[in-house]
């Protein structure tokens, strides 16, 4: 069996590029070829993760730097196919400050999008009393590679009519692509595009929550 076989095992699917996004974010290629390592501090989303990829691995608990108490979960299996799969992708191990553009085919690129928003994602709102609409809300993607994220730009406005093109700024040790209010709700339905599709539970429902505190949501 050749290195590339994964190309016989493995194709693209929706929950293969949300996976994809997860691991982009969240998760790990060891050097020596073979181990896929993915940790979070989310069980919901360590279980899905598993449960979409590799049923059967372990889900561990791991600490942190010096830190003893083990905060994470950690998913972590052997698979040189699933390994060359994701080489070909773009990543690579110690990708944190280098992971580049990734080579997603754009009819998955919302699945991988909301994989990437689970792992490294986030939504958050306020009161705003100087505008119209007095409750904002920004989505939020993080990662130390700016390069990473000036791809996630340029596919999401190639992909997502009238959406504007984000802020990217650097903060707090890494960098961060934003959205306000108006972008965010047509982020959420390009990657919610089906309600039966694998998602953090908790970020999907802040959203929702958030939507429903703006007095004017489906009026602009």
């Amino acid at each position: 069996m050749t290195r590339y076989a994964y190309r016989k095992t493995y194709s693209w699917t929706p929950d293969i590029a949300y996976v994809i996004g997860l691991i982009a974010s969240d998760g790990s290629l060891s050097k020596d070829g073979r181990h896929i390592s993915f940790t979070s501090k989310d069980e919901q989303l360590a279980v899905l993760y598993r449960n979409i990829i590799r049923p059967k691995a372990l889900l561990a608990r791991k600490g942190s730097g010096s830190r003893h108490e083990k905060l994470y979960y950690l998913v972590q299996f052997s698979d040189t196919s699933f390994y060359d799969f994701l080489i070909c992708v773009g990543l690579t191990p110690n990708k944190s400050l280098t992971i580049p553009a990734l080579d997603i085919p754009k009819q998955y690129f919302a699945d991988f999008l909301r994989g990437e928003f689970d792992g490294d994602g986030c939504i958050y709102g306020y009161q705003d009393n100087r505008w119209r609409s007095s409750y904002m809300y920004y989505t939020s993607f993080a990662s130390a590679s700016p390069a990473f994220l000036d791809y996630l730009r340029e596919t999401i406005s190639s992909e997502i009519p009238g959406i504007g093109i984000g802020t990217l700024r650097r903060g707090g040790g890494c960098y961060q692509l934003s959205y306000a209010k108006r972008d965010s709700d047509l982020l959420f339905i390009y990657m919610y595009y089906h309600e039966n599709l694998p998602h953090l539970v908790r970020k999907h429902a802040r959203y929702l929550e958030l939507f429903a505190l703006n007095p004017y949501a489906g009026k602009e």
